[in-house]
């Protein structure tokens, strides 16, 4: 009995944010209910996520076959180790949002607070929906479900700015939505599969009437998951900036971006596998692109004043370190960019709550407005700098161990320069970081701010305050205990399936 009820679990998580999304829409215009209920099914979906952990890490993968839509292929979820630590991403941080989401939306009395709590846990459905997706067909279903869902997200300020960005977001992800599906085609077209497996579904098929169908098909994967916002197809990221603070927070950390590397990294491993790109020559490509990616994303970050599109490239910056590992196609390498998934995940989810909170205490949102904002937001700062110092890989902060693993990663590959980019780019992050944090603590609060409200003035602002203080916290435990949720362990466990 207890091992049928595993099986179900895939679906019983699945089923959690479709149900707050359908429960929203029934509580019309009473906003405690909808409230109540969001934070209810997040909890739930975290809880039904973590039990899983423990029989992955013993038994391994759990697959439930919901029904077949074509031959060889069902829509099948399948819990691998990969999958299950986005979905504990995914699942954490969504309830945290969803407190924040209550202080952030009641305080600036944002309309249409339904559709947007609706949409958020479509979202999530769709987020998690990729995690426990076991072949290319479910995954495309739930990324595409993902990009739908996200677009009144996007444009939920209703003005011609919003509009403009949700435009440019959903002609880029739409895009790249049919190239993805035209990928997912030829993979089964050479393999007559498109289920997962450990090391690749494609590397049997390599001959040299395949090996330029096989290169191809990778680029239709890395413009098909163009959610990555690699370079130069990133300019939709920035764009998306105009939609409110838990929204961005939401593209940035906890899905879309994030869905995007996943599904490069998911490639990388289950589809090509190391072997493979290695042999392509694809590896060294990906890697190259990384690298690009990271530098320039940092270099126009240093040149931007508004906090969040600063925050933007950093994104585009930072998640190139993750295609960047998978590209080293080593074991150090992959494992590190699977646990910068969560990690960075915790550390930028903090920076674009404090982002958010700042602008609604204060109002300002350029970051030559901040002089000596550290003095009346000490909680905020603080939780801003404990990101930033992780952002830069520096121990405390759980960024250190990310980007070590990466390191390593790039000795076990032999191509050294690699090693020089990563410390190149950290060191362009301490450029944009630091003058944020010396503005805020050191330079002097001007005469008209010295009134300005404190962040614990208002009980509202304890819904954003507590949030990322607890996110800043835990970007310190994942240092002091990288195992904290399984993830460590999830992340070595995939690698010993890879190679």
């Amino acid at each position: 009995m207890e091992l049928a009820a595993i099986h179900y679990r895939p679906l019983i998580a699945l089923l959690c944010p479709l149900a707050v999304a359908l429960l929203v829409l029934a509580s019309k215009k009473r906003p405690n209910l909808r409230e109540s209920v969001t934070i209810i099914g997040s909890s739930l979906l975290f809880l039904s996520v973590l039990t899983m952990t423990p029989h992955v890490l013993r038994e391994g993968p759990i697959h439930l076959s919901l029904f077949n839509l074509f031959p060889n292929v069902d829509l099948l979820l399948n819990v691998d180790a990969f999958g299950l630590i986005f979905a504990t991403t995914t699942s954490s941080l969504w309830i945290l949002v969803s407190f924040y989401s209550i202080g952030y939306m009641r305080s600036l009395n944002e309309h249409a607070q339904g559709r947007y709590y609706t949409c958020f846990a479509l979202t999530i459905f769709g987020a998690v929906g990729v995690a426990l997706s076991g072949n290319l067909v479910t995954m495309f279903i739930f990324y595409e479900i993902l990009t739908v869902s996200t677009y009144p997200l996007v444009v939920h300020e209703e003005t011609m700015e919003s509009i403009h960005g949700g435009r440019k977001y959903l002609v880029y992800l739409v895009t790249s939505g049919v190239i993805l599906l035209f990928a997912v085609l030829m993979t089964y077209y050479i393999a007559g599969t498109t289920d997962f497996a450990g090391g690749g579904i494609l590397k049997s098929t390599l001959n040299p009437s395949t090996k330029a169908l096989l290169q191809v098909t990778f680029f239709l994967f890395m413009l098909g998951f163009m959610k990555s916002a690699w370079m130069p197809f990133h300019s939709w990221l920035p764009a998306a900036m105009v939609a409110p603070t838990p929204v961005s927070a939401l593209l940035h950390a906890v899905a879309v971006v994030k869905l995007g590397v996943f599904g490069i990294v998911r490639t990388v491993g289950y589809v090509f596998g190391p072997e493979l790109m290695g042999i392509l020559g694809l590896g060294l490509i990906l890697a190259t692109i990384a690298s690009i990616t990271m530098l320039v994303g940092s270099f126009l970050a240093i040149a931007e004043d508004n906090l969040k599109r600063r925050l933007a490239y950093s994104t585009v910056s930072q998640l190139s370190y993750i295609l960047f590992g998978a590209g080293l196609i080593s074991p150090y390498g992959i494992q590190g960019a699977m646990i910068h998934i969560p990690f960075h995940g915790f550390m930028k989810i903090t920076l674009f709550l404090c982002a958010g909170a700042i602008a609604v205490v204060t109002g300002k949102k350029a970051i030559s407005q901040l002089a000596g904002i550290g003095k009346k937001m000490p909680i905020t700062m603080t939780a801003f700098t404990i990101g930033a110092v992780g952002m830069l890989g520096a121990p405390p902060v759980v960024g250190f161990i990310s980007k070590w693993y990466l390191c390593l990663g790039t000795i076990q590959n032999g191509h050294l320069i690699f090693l020089g980019v990563i410390l190149f780019s950290s060191l362009l992050d301490v450029i944009y970081f630091f003058p944020i944090i010396k503005t805020a603590f050191f330079d002097e609060l001007s005469e008209a701010d010295k009134d300005m409200n404190r962040e614990t003035d208002n009980p509202l602002f304890l819904f954003m305050v507590i949030p990322l203080a607890i996110t800043g916290l835990f970007s310190i435990i994942f240092f002091l205990n990288p195992r904290t949720f399984g993830i460590l362990s999830l992340a070595e466990k995939a690698i010993k399936s890879l190679f």
